[in-house]
């Protein structure tokens, strides 16, 4: 098998494990980052498949902020970025319950890391240092740690921008009365992943309102020839969402509270912007700050979280990849952070951090949600991801 296949055969093989069904006697961890001091670290919980709710199995103690995991496609190493501590954790996970043991920690490479992802080939780590503007790779080592980073590349030089001004201070289609305007004082990477195919990295800056694109070389673990595309004025792009089919990129930006369709060219690394879309009902005025997004396995469904507005915008995906949004659901908490699907694809958690609780929905026709009345208390909960163990 050829290294490009052995990539796609991972990245596909990670997807089925994340979304098939859950047999009876398989065990699904949830592991919940949180802010503290009202969250306590990285709290476990098992999965009721029937159900929906999560019942609490532990914590492991972090004072750091890991407010972003990331599971290696095995299931055996979990990492995380600590934001507050401005460093990156490898821990093993017990087969059995899922417990967690610490193994290492190692610097981010730069300030408030909040966002990391593995390589499809999984040797490598991309971790967006949010302070600092940076981006940067970390080998994975054979036992699972993770080492100080091999590459570091500062958003604002791969731009080639020498100095401020920076994004435009007010978003182009934000909302009339919008005062969303934080983060253009300077760089500010907010998510950082590879393409499908692990030949690209793209990484979505807030504070320079672009997306970054460099090309990836895996066997040295290093970042080339940087290129961008440039978002809306003042939209502030946060997180984004691959299509299964690899080809398009949904970009969420924060503070236009908009989604955006770019087309990506798998040979090249092109990325040529489709539409913008509002995440906020026709006719809202006033401020939110869009946040997290997860699309669905099949690609024909996508889910974007409003803050302050505190909704769960619903959107179909056309064939020709263009959203169109549907419905609007109240998270039944505050300041919804991020999202995610449990294995099966039957239920959406949000993670409230402003009140203190992730809140669970049915998933139904046509991608609309339905709160379950599951509420699950977690301090200042950030994000969370599934594992199903046994694999």
């Amino acid at each position: 098998m050829n290294p490009r296949h052995r990539l796609l055969s991972s990245a596909a093989a990670a997807a089925r494990a994340r979304t098939r069904s859950v047999d009876a006697d398989r065990t699904v961890v949830a592991y919940v980052g949180t802010y503290p001091p009202r969250g306590q670290g990285l709290h476990r919980f098992r999965l009721d498949p029937a159900s929906g709710a999560l019942l609490p199995l532990g914590i492991t103690a972090s004072g750091d902020s890991p407010t972003w995991l990331a599971l290696s496609a095995d299931g055996r190493r979990l990492y995380t970025a600590n934001e507050g501590a401005g460093s990156v954790s490898a821990y093993a996970v017990d087969p059995c319950d899922g417990a967690l043991h610490g193994l290492n920690s190692v610097s981010s490479g730069g300030r408030l890391p909040v966002h990391l992802s593995l390589h499809p080939g999984g040797r490598h780590l991309f971790v967006a240092n949010y302070g600092s503007g940076s981006v940067a790779v970390l080998p994975v080592l054979d036992d699972g740690r993770v080492a100080p980073p091999c590459d570091l590349q500062q958003d604002r030089l791969a731009l080639g921008a020498a100095g401020p001004p920076w994004g435009a201070r007010v978003a182009a289609h934000a909302p009339p009365g919008s005062f969303a305007i934080s983060g253009h004082d300077e760089p500010h990477a907010h998510m950082v992943q590879s393409d499908p195919q692990g030949r690209f990295v793209l990484a979505n800056d807030l504070g320079l309102d672009c997306t970054l694109a460099w090309r990836f070389d895996a066997a040295a673990g290093r970042l080339h020839e940087p290129r961008s595309v440039a978002a809306s004025p003042g939209a502030g792009p946060r997180h984004f969402a691959w299509h299964p089919n690899g080809r398009w990129l949904y970009s969420l930006n924060e503070e236009a509270s908009t989604l955006a369709v770019l087309d990506h060219d798998p040979v090249t690394g092109q990325l040529q912007p489709q539409r913008e879309v509002s995440c906020l009902p026709a006719g809202y005025a006033g401020t939110s700050y869009a946040s997290g997004l997860v699309m669905a396995p099949h690609g024909r469904w996508l889910w974007t979280l409003n803050r302050l507005h505190d909704s769960i915008a619903t959107f179909s995906i056309g064939r020709d990849g263009l959203p169109v949004l549907v419905d609007e659901a109240w998270t039944r908490g505050a300041y919804p952070r991020s999202c995610q699907l449990a294995p099966g694809g039957r239920f959406l958690y949000v993670c409230n951090q402003h009140s203190d609780n992730l809140t669970v929905f049915a998933i139904g026709a046509g991608g609309r949600l339905r709160f379950t009345g599951g509420y699950v208390p977690v301090g200042a909960p950030a994000v969370i991801d599934f594992l199903v163990l046994g694999r």
